[in-house]
């Protein structure tokens, strides 16, 4: 049986996000943790719209989280879920705080 192209897409980005978990960063889909299998279905079934990534960093520049946002839904206007009028950095720094 081969294997479509999609399918090796879905493989790598489940490999590389498997490899940031084991490194200990943490991963958020919609504004909820999720795990990188959670992260690569929402992927494969989701009907309209696409996901873009946000690195959050620390201050000496390493990734210290991965947040998953679908930018086509209803929640552009406040992705992570944060109370209404939160700037990106404000939103960012919730996620830091709900981390700790």
């Amino acid at each position: 049986m081969e294997i479509g192209e999609a399918a090796y897409k879905y493989r790598d980005l489940y490999a590389e996000l498997e490899n940031y978990e084991k490194n200990g960063v943490p991963m958020h889909l919609e504004g909820s943790p999720a795990s990188p299998m959670q992260i690569v279905t929402a992927h494969m079934i989701r009907e309209e719209g696409c996901y873009m990534r946000d690195y959050v960093m620390d201050e000496k520049g390493y990734i210290e989280s991965l947040i998953f946002v679908n930018i086509n839904y209803d929640q552009a206007k406040n992705p992570l879920n944060t109370p209404e009028g939160d700037t990106i950095e404000r939103q960012k720094k919730y996620i830091r705080q709900s981390l700790s």
